[in-house]
């Protein structure tokens, strides 16, 4: 007899008879991530690459790490999710822009939540004196992270340079740059 594999959501349907606790679960959301770079920040995310019994269940988790001072999750975006924020330790700016181009912004303390509607540009930054850590949930097995710069700027192959120099109305000579620093 063929078994046959069958994807849903793009992973397999995991054999029931094969299915163990271990499938739903995750350790590593009380470590903290290294900050040690350019953004000052680290995501740990808990989706379904993590734990393989979200498949279909359409929510998964992320723990992010904040240096200070001025840690950052970059703009960006989750085009299959909703994310909602809750901060555990520190002081974060944050903030979403909508269709219309109107920011959204607060601060928030620990204990704070911040929701961000799915697909919207969005970015949390530390602004206090101490780490920061927040824990998001998102309403995504698997909401996928697209940063802003990182996909205008570090494309491969590059976008043209002369599109980005018009599209920010800056000079070619200075997207080239930014294009080798993303591209580095």
């Amino acid at each position: 007899m063929t078994v046959i594999a069958v994807n849903v959501n793009g992973f397999p349907c995991m054999d029931a008879s094969r299915v163990t606790a271990n499938d739903f679960m995750f350790r590593g959301l009380d470590i903290a991530g290294d900050t040690s770079n350019m953004m000052g920040s680290n995501v740990t995310p808990a989706n379904v690459m993590q734990i393989p019994g979200l498949n279909t269940l359409g929510i998964s988790l992320a723990r992010i790490d904040f240096a200070a001072p001025l840690g950052l999750n970059p703009p960006h975006t989750h085009p299959r999710a909703t994310e909602i924020l809750v901060v555990m330790e520190g002081t974060l700016s944050v903030g979403f822009i909508t269709t219309a181009n109107k920011l959204f912004s607060k601060t928030l303390e620990k204990g704070d939540v911040f929701v961000f509607p799915k697909g919207l540009v969005h970015f949390q930054q530390n602004v206090g004196y101490s780490n920061a850590v927040a824990i998001s949930a998102l309403s995504s097995q698997l909401p996928g992270t697209q940063q802003v710069a990182q996909s205008l700027f570090g494309a491969s192959p590059p976008v043209d340079a002369s599109l980005l120099a018009k599209a920010f109305k800056i000079d070619v000579p200075l997207v080239q740059l930014l294009q080798r620093k993303f591209l580095g």
